[in-house]
């Protein structure tokens, strides 16, 4: 078989399903011989959108999503894509195609150093330069992928790679990487040091970052809660982890969280913090949860624990094996009067809204949108003020995820990503919800739902504004805006209406549950725009 064959082969041996991806020269090989396989392709209409909807697929399937596109500008494409599921920590694997091997470096047509390139936004990053190479190079980019903190790894496959002959297929069984051993199982002496400073506790929280998710260690995280009684707050991409209804829950924490979960967390004596970078965006002052504090950093990531917080005990390990040897130790910790202080904090600082009864709130809107997806749902919030009302208002259930670009924090990641979260599980209630902002940085993807068959259920929050600068410098700059203005935006109803989606607009709360319960309940593709305030604020 030649290069191009034997990537298609390593695919199926990896259980690949989709590929999202935009052909040129230099990917072709790879496309000509994926058409015969079952592995089913998906054509962005861009780069960038293949890498936001190999995320979705990747965080509902846990398998790494795969994307493929062309050098040069394809390439370039797709970085801000890398960087997204870089700064989330989403498993992808990434091939480009690259020109010919002995023309590298000479500046042809397309060329582009795309290993070069992305060298500060992947895990790992390969230039195949001898076809024979193949089998290991994907058997290890699957494995960086997905193990330790997961991430993106880049394979550049120059055409004539592709094209080349390879004599002896064998794909590997196993991978012994030499530099690469992430630790699983945590520190038992870390353990039982996690184990006597709770026991001496007596306002200890746990504070679950995205790491959870991507663990697999929701139960585990959650039990362990639970039998011990200690309350939890979450980071923007921990959300999702744990129901809002929970009794133990107290929201999420930072610049954007609630007031009570910022005071839960600095008054606690004890921080769990949990598959969580402590980064600026959930902890603003990394000072004040070191201080007269107890900081237990749990984390797969070793280069993660201390850079931002001196942790008191740092543990590294799997988050799902470190619960599962937490939930092994016996103690007694009694949180039942620290629990009440924190309830009061949640009725005394609970955020208090004007609406503009001549717009939608989105408070009210998120509130009822969300009581009404189903149990499993899928809700993907974008970038801007929507993700901020998103974080705030949405009723998570036991099983509805949660998700958005935190780290890289990037517009136009909804749509695509929602086309890849339905492909991975078709039967899950899917809902993109962006501002009118980003949709237009993505909005090329409708001809992508229609093709590929996706129902898609995407919901465009309108403000005429990019909400979240706006709100930036409505602060900063007392009113003076600069360059915010939506102005020329196109009309949605007649956009959408070309991809034969079906349109519904809410232009305040009146009929909001009536609109709401006919648009999810549509067939159909389908768009709601949903009219609000232009002088909102998130704050």
């Amino acid at each position: 078989m030649i290069g191009a064959e034997a990537m298609v082969k390593c695919l199926e041996q990896e259980g690949v399903k989709y590929v999202f991806g935009y052909p040129g020269v230099a990917i072709c090989p790879f496309y000509n011989s994926i058409l015969e396989s079952d592995i089913k392709t998906v054509l962005v209409r861009t780069e960038q959108n293949a890498a936001h909807a190999a995320s979705g697929f990747a965080r509902i399937s846990d398998v790494p999503g795969v994307c493929a596109v062309t050098s040069g500008p394809g390439a370039t494409n797709i970085i801000t894509g890398i960087a997204t599921a870089y700064a989330d920590s989403i498993p992808l694997v990434v091939i480009t195609g690259q020109v010919k091997s002995d023309l590298i470096g000479s500046d042809v047509f397309q060329e582009a150093d795309i290993t070069g390139a992305v060298e500060s936004f992947v895990k790992y990053s390969y230039l195949v330069k001898d076809a024979d190479d193949l089998p290991r190079i994907f058997k290890e980019a699957f494995h960086i992928a997905n193990t330790g903190r997961k991430g993106p790894v880049l394979i550049d496959v120059p055409i004539d790679i592709q094209n080349g002959v390879i004599r002896n297929f064998k794909y590997p069984e196993s991978v012994n990487l030499r530099t690469y051993k992430p630790t699983v199982k945590g520190n038992s002496a870390q353990i039982k040091k996690v184990i006597k400073e709770l026991n001496k506790s007596s306002k200890p929280i746990i504070c679950i970052g995205g790491g959870v998710q991507l663990g697999q260690a929701k139960d585990e995280v959650l039990k362990f809660a639970e039998t011990h009684g200690i309350p939890m707050v979450t980071t923007m991409m921990g959300i999702g982890t744990v129901p809002s209804s929970h009794k133990l829950y107290f929201g999420m924490v930072g610049n954007n969280g609630k007031p009570y979960a910022n005071k839960a967390m600095n008054e606690a004596d004890v921080i769990m913090m949990v598959g969580a970078r402590v980064a600026d965006r959930a902890i603003s002052q990394p000072d004040l949860i070191t201080r007269d504090k107890v900081l237990i950093h749990i984390d797969v990531d070793p280069a993660e624990i201390g850079k931002n917080a001196v942790s008191s005990i740092p543990l590294v390990g799997d988050c799902k094996a470190v619960f599962e040897e937490l939930l092994t130790q016996d103690f007694d910790i009694e949180c039942g009067e620290w629990i009440k202080e924190l309830e009061r904090y949640k009725k005394e600082l609970k955020p208090v809204r004007k609406p503009n009864k001549k717009y939608v709130d989105p408070e009210g809107f998120i509130n009822e949108l969300t009581t009404k997806l189903k149990d499993k749902a899928v809700y993907i919030a974008d970038v801007g003020q929507n993700q901020i009302f998103s974080c705030a208002h949405a009723v998570i259930k036991s099983n509805t995820r949660f998700l958005t670009s935190g780290g890289m924090g990037t517009m136009g990641y909804s749509i695509p990503a929602a086309l890849g979260a339905k492909l991975a599980d078709p039967s899950r209630q899917v809902v993109a919800v962006c501002g009118d902002g980003s949709f237009q940085m993505s909005m090329m993807e409708l001809a992508t739902f229609c093709q590929s068959k996706v129902q898609a259920k995407i919901i465009v929050f309108n403000n005429s504004y990019l909400g979240m600068v706006r709100e930036y410098q409505h602060y900063t700059y007392k009113d003076n805006y600069s360059m915010v203005s939506l102005d020329g935006s196109p009309n949605l109803e007649k956009l959408v209406s070309a991809y034969d989606f079906d349109y519904y607009r809410l232009a305040d709360m009146k009929g909001c549950s009536e609109v709401i319960d006919a648009f999810l309940k549509d067939k159909k593709n389908a768009l709601l725009e949903v009219m609000i305030d232009p002088m909102d604020l998130v704050k």
